[in-house]
Parts: C-alpha cells; sequence; structure tokens
C-alpha cells in the first residue's frame, strides 16, 4: 500500500468521521477524512499544474496546521518526494537542505517566505515558493488559496507511486554534524504503520493530540500515519504554551510525545499537589493513586495511552504514570527505521526497557561483549532505502543487509531490548574501558541542582592515546541564584558519582548557565561543544 492509498482507504470507511481538530482564533474546526482526502486530491491537481515529474522534490517548511496533512499527502500522492523540514530551521540550514534535496517547490508560512525568497537567487533548483496565510502573494511567491485554484481537478488514475518508491527525504537532525537525507519509501512507512497497529490497540473512536512537528519521522508515523490507518481523529494543540488548555479541550485518548513532555506533565501534577494539604498528606504515604480520576481529569478525562520516544525515558517517571492510571510505553527507532522499532507490549511493559521488537522487524546485536551488549542492528520492510546522494555513508552503516543503529543495547530472555548508549559518542579511556556518556549523565541527572548533562571525552594537550571524561552541566536557575553555587553544585555532583565507578567520574567539571542547543525532539546537539567550553 502506498501512503495516498492509506488515506483514500480511511476515506472510503471513515468518510463522515473527524480526521483533523483545529483551532482557528478562538474556535475549534473539524475537517472530516472525505475533506481531508478532497483538499488532498486538490493538492496534487495543483502540483501537476506547475509540471512537475515523478520523483521531483517538494519541500514543506511548515509548523503543525491543518493544511501539513493535506499538502504532505497531496505531494506523494502525485509520485513526488515530499522534504520535511523543521519550522524553526535557520536560513543556513534551510538553504543546505533545499540544495541537497534539489526541491523545485517549496512550501512556507507567510514569516518564513522572506527568508526563503532571500535564499532563491542561490537556490536553482527551487522553482517556486508557495505561501500560506499571506497578504502579499506576489512578494515572495504564490498564495496558497491561489495555488489551490489553479488544480484543473484530480489526477488521472494510474499516475500515482509505487508503493516501493521514495516518498521521503527526512533530512537526520544534526547531533553529530551536518544532516544526512534519509531516503524512506510508501512501504517503509506502511509496513510501519501495519506493524504498530497489530501491536497496540488503536480504535476509530481514539483521538491524538498532536503535539510533536510531524516533519519529524516519529510524530510522521506515530501521530498522522497511525491514526489514519485506524480512521481516528487527530487534534491540532494550538501551541507549545496551550498545551494544558489544549489537552482539556480536546479530550484526547491518545498522547505521543517525548519524556521532557511527559516530565513537565509529571511536574505539574507534582506541584500541584504539594500546593493541597491533602495531596501532601498523601504523598508522604505513597497514595497518591487515590487521586487518580482527579488528576485524569486535568489531562481531559480519557487518555488511555501515552507512548514515549525520541530520546530515553525514566523508569521511575513511566512507573509514576502507571500507578495513576495512565500506562505509558516506551518504544525505540530512529528516522532511517521509519521509524520505530520496538514498543512496550501494551499489557506487559517492562520499565526500563523499549519493549519488543515490532512484527515483522529483526533486531540482532552486533558484537556483544560478555554482558550481551552489542550495537543493534536492525531489518526488515521498514529500513531506509539508504542516504541521498552519500553512498559511502549509506555502506558505513549496512553489515551484511542489516542497518546499524549505532546504538549499543542488549535483548533479555523475554525479548525486551534495553539501550546501554551510543556506539559513537563512547569514551575509551588509557586503560581500554568503555564509558557511555548517558550512563554518566543519567546519574548527573539524579542531583537536583542540575537541569542538563554533557559529558564528553576529552585528551591533555600532551596526551595521545586515551580519554578522560569531562561534564558540562546546566544548574538550575534556582542552584545558580543560592549563596556559594559553584560549591554546593560541585559537592552535590560528587554525592551522585558516587554510585558509579570511579573511572567513569569526570576529571573536569564545566558549570555552564545557558541551555544547550537542541535538536526539534530535545536532543542535545553534542557536535557543538567540547571540553574547552
Amino acid at each position: 500500500m502506498t501512503l495516498h492509498e492509506l488515506l483514500e482507504d480511511a476515506a472510503r470507511k471513515h468518510s463522515g468521521r473527524v480526521a483533523l481538530r483545529f483551532k482557528t482564533g478562538a474556535v475549534w474546526q473539524t475537517r472530516t477524512y472525505a475533506d481531508l482526502l478532497a483538499r488532498t486530491r486538490r493538492v496534487s491537481g495543483a502540483l501537476a499544474q506547475l509540471g512537475l515529474q515523478r520523483g521531483e522534490r517538494v519541500a514543506l517548511l511548515l509548523p503543525n496546521c491543518p493544511e501539513w496533512p493535506e499538502i504532505y499527502f497531496g505531494i506523494v500522492g502525485l509520485g513526488l518526494i515530499a522534504v520535511p523540514l523543521d519550522a524553526k530551521l535557520r536560513a543556513q540550514e534551510v538553504e543546505y537542505i533545499l540544495r541537497d534535496s534539489g526541491a523545485r517547490i517549496l512550501f512556507c508560512t507567510e514569516a518564513a517566505a522572506g527568508m526563503a525568497s532571500e535564499l532563491r537567487p542561490r537556490l536553482p533548483d527551487l522553482a517556486e515558493l508557495v505561501v500560506l496565510e499571506t497578504t502579499a502573494p506576489a512578494a515572495f511567491g504564490l498564495a496558497y488559496a491561489a495555488f489551490l485554484d489553479s488544480a484543473a481537478g484530480t489526477v488521472a488514475p494510474g499516475t500515482g507511486p509505487q508503493p516501493g518508491d521514495l516518498a521521503s527525504l527526512i533530512y537526520t537532525s544534526g547531533t553529530t554534524g551536518l544532516p544526512k537525507g534519509t531516503m524512506l519509501t510508501h512501504e517503509n512507512f506502511t509496513s510501519n504503520v501495519s506493524a504498530l497497529v497489530r501491536k497496540i490497540d488503536i480504535f476509530p473512536s481514539d483521538n491524538f493530540l498532536l503535539v510533536l512537528p510531524l516533519h519529524h519521522a516519529f510524530a510522521f508515523t506515530a501521530n498522522l500515519l497511525v491514526p489514519v490507518a485506524c480512521g481516528a481523529a487527530i487534534s491540532f494543540v494550538e501551541s507549545v504554551k496551550s498545551f494544558g488548555d489544549d489537552l482539556r479541550a480536546t479530550h484526547p485518548t491518545a498522547l505521543i510525545g517525548v519524556p521532557l513532555l511527559f516530565e513537565k506533565m509529571y511536574r505539574r501534577v507534582q506541584e500541584n499537589l504539594q500546593a493541597n494539604p491533602l495531596g501532601r498528606w498523601l504523598i508522604r504515604l505513597g497514595l497518591v493513586g487515590l487521586l487518580k480520576h482527579r488528576i485524569c481529569a486535568g489531562f481531559g478525562g480519557k487518555l488511555r495511552i501515552m507512548i514515549t520516544g525520541g530520546a530515553p525515558c525514566d523508569a521511575d517517571l513511566l512507573r509514576a504514570f502507571s500507578r495513576l492510571g495512565l500506562p505509558m510505553l516506551e518504544g525505540y527507532g530512529l528516522t532511517e527505521t521509519a521509524p520505530v522499532l520496538t514498543l512496550n507490549p501494551e499489557h506487559a511493559p517492562k520499565p526500563g526497557t523499549v519493549g519488543t521488537v515490532l512484527p515483522g522487524v529483526e533486531l540482532r546485536i552486533f558484537d556483544a561483549n560478555t554482558e550481551g551488549i552489542g550495537e543493534i542492528a536492525a531489518r526488515g520492510p521498514n529500513v531506509m532505502r539508504g542516504y541521498f546522494h552519500q553512498p559511502e555513508a549509506t555502506a558505513a552503516v549496512f553489515r551484511d543487509g542489516w542497518f546499524l543503529t549505532g546504538d549499543l543495547g542488549r535483548v533479555d530472555a523475554e525479548g525486551y531490548v534495553t539501550i546501554t548508549g551510543r556506539k559513537k559518542s563512547l569514551i575509551v579511556n588509557r586503560e581500554g574501558k568503555n564509558i557511555n556518556p548517558e550512563e554518566v549523565e543519567a546519574q548527573v541527572l539524579k542531583s537536583p541542582l542540575i537541569k542538563e548533562a554533557l559529558a564528553l571525552g576529552y585528551r591533555e594537550p600532551s596526551e595521545r592515546v586515551g580519554e578522560h571524561v569531562g561534564l558540562i552541566v546546566v544548574p538550575s536557575k534556582e542552584a545558580l541564584a543560592a549563596p556559594d553555587a559553584e560549591h554546593r553544585i560541585r559537592t552535590d555532583l560528587k554525592r551522585v558519582l558516587h554510585a558509579i565507578a570511579d573511572y567513569k567520574h569526570p576529571r573536569r567539571i564545566v558549570i555552564r548557565r545557558e541551555e544547550f542547543e537542541k535538536t526539534s525532539t530535545a536532543k542535545i546537539k553534542r557536535f557543538l561543544y567540547t571540553m574547552t567550553e
């Protein structure tokens, strides 16, 4: 099945059901699956009028909005390749991706149109800008409303893509350098969707709250394609700031997020409980579960499942939500695998692991040590074709037909996968011991004074082999404001680090006041930082 066929199937089975729910001004509006398909066909028709040929690239530089799905499905339904970009990228980053992908058309907001217009002279492949919400279309490009009006009708049958054709070029988030265009086919995505709906129970009555950006593979597959495949609704948050209000207004049954989102949700629960004498008493007695109905009401009252991914999640947080009657399932995947590889079973989760492998996907541990820890490799219909225009980089991540994830992990006797670190970020000391920076960071973050931490390997100028562990920390504002702040911070770091082996302790610690620069999924861009901070 292709992605457009996925939508057509949903519209045939659930034509009158709500597909999208979004806020315009102060009013919540809806579009049915029939509406979404009709608008998607207009996008395809308008693109056809621009003379684009199969396989050409069309970019989306858009925040989450109701137009995003119709534009994406319209692009891929014509046999074109979509290039979703992070709407928060700077001009230099946008220019690199548009040039590397050879994008012919760019859909963007009016806010981004000025930047895109300035880039056009340096992008010979870019033929047209299509601008949403524009009041002066002639200034930058074609207004979206006029673009839709240009559609001469639906695209003729038989002109669409095949399952093996490319659907997306998703550029990696760039935690370790320049992003690479991940080539993902229709089958990569639809096979992953099929595996997910076999793994967890999703119903047409479900309502997914969309918080994460759709340009990211996790949100795209889990928060757009999965609900579409099941005829469920997708509710767009108005903004990150309005998340709590939107949660209560839309009454979602499913929430997909990164750990940071759920940490903030639980912190809010804790703050509300601490502000109430009864809540403080129940916390001391460990009986917070008695208030679970009231707490759940604050999340809209209908939330039945939460899925976290994109970064490691604290097992204690997973257990805490479970005690409130809100099961949260942790999964694991990469952009290159469209993206989900594993997910905790809905009825048998194991906190601290990323669950078991999805149906139809194979997982293998390469070069395992005596503890069973080695590089995680994957094989299946969801694995990418490769990196766009980068055959050497593609060859480097495949071994005997297996995709090498670069992540280190182990699989227990029951098939649950535990991630232990990143192969490329390993710190190897002079004694040849391997140190996972993620382990050091997780231990450091147990200090209530530390907000963010980054462990790095470094050498002294006189050394030629081996590395020491270095640590950069961002303390909380409260910690920095306290008298003798640096002494208190360093003392508490010594306390929490006592729990791990001496050879893992940082030799040098840098205290940083500004937060680290991150990707759109809240991962620290490691390559930007060294111990010369």
